[in-house]
């Protein structure tokens, strides 16, 4: 066992943030290696699910006319259109039948890169008593920075699972940025343990 990665225990929570196929290889706005993250956070996944222990999933759920899409004026090629296959979360992702979907940026004039904007995230993960969060997703650099530091806002502890993140990298090294922001506001890091990965 790894000791410096602590055991799920009651009142831990894990958050996915936005894995979803439109932000994998192939994908309208694909992270370089993003699918590299699914095998880790299937470790943690099976580790939550053991202990039963809550899991959530946020996802970018947009209109068609999205204010972040290029034709709107925004940054960002049209990407995870609600009830279309790119915003279906990864088919690799073994999400438990008891996921919590956490569904934001769901109106057209406003973007949401955090899973606590404009969502209800925070109370629930106040109903079941959360007090620390573990953290891995997509991309790095942009919804996971969101998420972790709106989740130290609200109070939570939170964790990023380093080997389960990647990053846009629209600048060189915003992901290693991003993971430096996440520090200098208090949040940790952890590796998923090898031996998670072969259970």
């Amino acid at each position: 066992m790894n000791a410096s990665v602590p055991e799920p225990v009651p009142g831990d929570a894990l958050i996915l943030v936005d894995v979803q196929n439109d932000f994998l290889p192939g994908g309208r706005l694909a992270v370089p290696d993003g699918d590299a993250v699914i095998p880790p956070l299937n470790a943690w996944i099976r580790r939550f699910r053991a202990r039963g222990l809550p899991v959530f999933a946020t996802r970018d759920w947009h209109p068609p006319d999205h204010c972040s899409f290029r034709e709107q004026g925004g940054p960002w090629p049209p990407h995870c259109v609600a009830g279309t296959p790119g915003a279906d979360f990864a088919p690799g992702l073994e999400l438990p039948p008891e996921v919590v979907v956490i569904s934001k940026a769901t109106t057209p004039e406003k973007d949401a890169y955090s899973g606590f904007e404009g969502t209800d995230l925070a109370e629930r993960l106040q109903e079941r008593s959360v007090r620390r969060v573990f953290v891995g997703g997509l991309a790095t650099d942009y919804c996971v920075l969101n998420t972790v530091l709106d989740a130290l806002k609200a109070g939570f502890e939170a964790w990023v699972i380093k080997d389960a993140v990647r990053a846009v990298d629209v600048q060189p090294g915003d992901g290693e940025r991003a993971l430096e922001r996440m520090r200098q506001a208090g949040a940790r890091e952890i590796s998923t343990p090898p031996e998670w990965m072969e259970s």
